[in-house]
């Protein structure tokens, strides 16, 4: 199967390199200079997936991406400046799946644009109830979350919720864990299907308040996405989740005083006695 990938950046050569190397892979290539030319495509062609430069000469890479999220859920990689964090952060929080900073190296790239196209293709697949695997495709929890993994569909409380390929994995894997913690090497390796992980990449930390503030236009629950600093997240099992914790812990605490009360008059008349 040829993916369609649209290219977008206003340094020809660069656009050019990356070009060579998805042909290499068989896939077809949109290449644009400008994002004038870039929406043009967007809105003709099928694309499979976009790699856009954060900065073009009229509109800039975040509204590029902003475009596509209006309509699409295709993987977005975006190409930022070495000391680009905020750029980073930004197409993130925008819906971009993914970045790559300037110098890259166009394996490197290749890499990260198979990943996303294997995931997005996948999501985006209709089965049966089962998968390959014998997994179920729909997931249910207590907190009113719904995902039909084979339909990529999202449904919180009655409401289904957008998300990119990326939020949807990510969401998908803390379900399947069924309230346990999730460490954020294994995460990012699930998910972005590479073995190295940067622990000083806040990448991870971007995509979970982004699905934190789509799922609090749907709830008043703001701690549903619990994350433990750059260690791990955890996904909620229940609404009450925490009340459940204060009252068992507070059951356990009265046992304790109980406990201790019965063995001090025990005590108390064993010596008495004697």
């Amino acid at each position: 199967m040829s993916y369609k990938v649209l290219v977008v950046d206003d340094e020809s050569e660069i656009a050019d390199l990356i070009e060579m190397y998805l042909q290499n892979e068989n896939y077809t290539v949109y290449k644009s200079y400008t994002a004038q030319s870039a929406l043009e495509y967007i809105e003709s062609e099928k694309l499979d997936l976009a790699i856009l430069d954060v900065m073009l000469p009229d509109i800039d890479g975040f509204q590029i991406c902003k475009k596509i999220r209006e309509k699409y859920t295709y993987p977005v990689i975006m190409l930022t400046a070495k000391d680009g964090e905020v750029d980073t952060i930004t197409g993130l929080t925008l819906g971009a799946d993914d970045y790559v900073t300037k110098p890259f190296k166009p394996l490197a790239l290749m890499a990260r644009v198979k990943a996303q196209l294997r995931r997005y293709k996948k999501y985006n697949s209709f089965s049966e109830p089962m998968d390959s695997e014998g997994k179920e495709t729909i997931i249910t929890t207590s907190n009113g979350l719904v995902m039909n993994i084979s339909a990529h569909v999202c449904i919180v409380d009655g409401t289904s919720v957008e998300l990119t390929p990326t939020e949807f994995k990510i969401l998908q894997t803390l379900c399947e864990k069924k309230g346990l913690a999730v460490m954020s090497e294994e995460l990012f390796r699930s998910v972005w299907q590479m073995k190295f992980y940067d622990k000083n990449s806040n990448t991870i930390t971007v995509h979970i308040r982004h699905l934190r503030e789509k799922w609090e236009i749907q709830q008043k629950n703001h701690d549903i996405l619990k994350q433990y600093g750059e260690w791990g997240i955890k996904l909620k099992a229940e609404k009450n989740d925490y009340s459940r914790m204060k009252r068992k812990v507070f059951y356990q605490l009265i046992i304790m005083i109980a406990v201790s009360s019965i063995a001090v008059l025990f005590l108390y008349n064993f010596l008495r006695g004697k």
